[in-house]
């Protein structure tokens, strides 16, 4: 049987991207489900994917009442996932900076093995159009950062566009997870790394959002220095 995928969006005012981007991801794959989870957008982000969802059954949205978080938007996208019998969950934004045309290599890694498919900006044909230079040394040396004081090999540990198998989701304890910004991305994956599990970095080029703004803030980005070191105490310690 084919796997049952179901592609997970968070959104805050991203109306304007929306559309495009469901359609993106459905006409790349077909056989997909996806999952919008909107935090009370004041745009009407919600309302444009409670419309989306009535056209086709293969969308479906789920409203929190207010802006609680990237890290708790993707629990509630996995943990409706497991729920639901899903075989394969994928993170994707939904400002059109991840081409929907990457997920193909995403499902083949994972049918060839993988548990953990990462969209890497920083692997040999991976790259991004539209940064400056300040933001480039933001992300390649987050990631370096990161790499270092987890003593993994990873190139691109801070990547939002990811695919997990249903055996990883069920390793890694969603339910236990911490991390509330991007650094959610660093303990998936760190903790999919401590399980044992295959992790595999696929390129991507990945383009800065041609609408709205950017959701990375200072108290984000602080998050992810102090997470990092959080995640090495706790494997340390025996507790990851």
């Amino acid at each position: 049987m084919a796997p049952r995928i179901l592609v997970v969006t968070p959104t805050y005012n991203e109306r304007d991207n929306l559309p495009r981007f469901v359609r993106s991801v459905l006409e790349v794959v077909p056989e997909a489900h996806v999952l919008v989870v909107d935090d009370a957008s004041p745009d009407g982000t919600g309302e444009v994917a409670d419309a989306l969802a009535a056209e086709d059954t293969r969308v479906a949205v789920l409203h929190r009442p207010g802006k609680l978080g990237l890290g708790t938007a993707y629990v509630d996208g996995f943990r409706r996932a497991l729920e639901r019998g899903y075989d394969v969950v994928v993170e994707m934004d939904a400002d059109l900076s991840h081409d929907p045309k990457y997920l193909p290599a995403f499902l083949q890694a994972i049918e060839e093995g993988a548990d953990v498919v990462l969209g890497s900006r920083n692997v040999a044909g991976g790259g991004v159009v539209g940064w400056g230079p300040g933001r480039h040394v933001l992300s390649k040396g987050g990631s370096l950062y990161a790499r270092t004081i987890l003593g993994v090999p990873i190139r691109d540990l801070t990547t939002g566009f990811k695919a997990f198998s249903r055996r990883a989701l069920l390793a890694i304890d969603i339910e236990t997870l911490r991390s509330n910004g991007y650094s959610f991305q660093i303990e998936t994956t760190y903790r999919a790394l401590r399980k044992g599990l295959r992790v595999v970095e696929v390129p991507i080029v990945f383009v800065d959002r041609r609408a709205g703004h950017s959701k990375m803030s200072r108290s984000i980005f602080a998050e992810a220095v102090v997470e990092v070191w959080r995640l090495r105490l706790d494997a340390l310690t025996g507790k990851l």
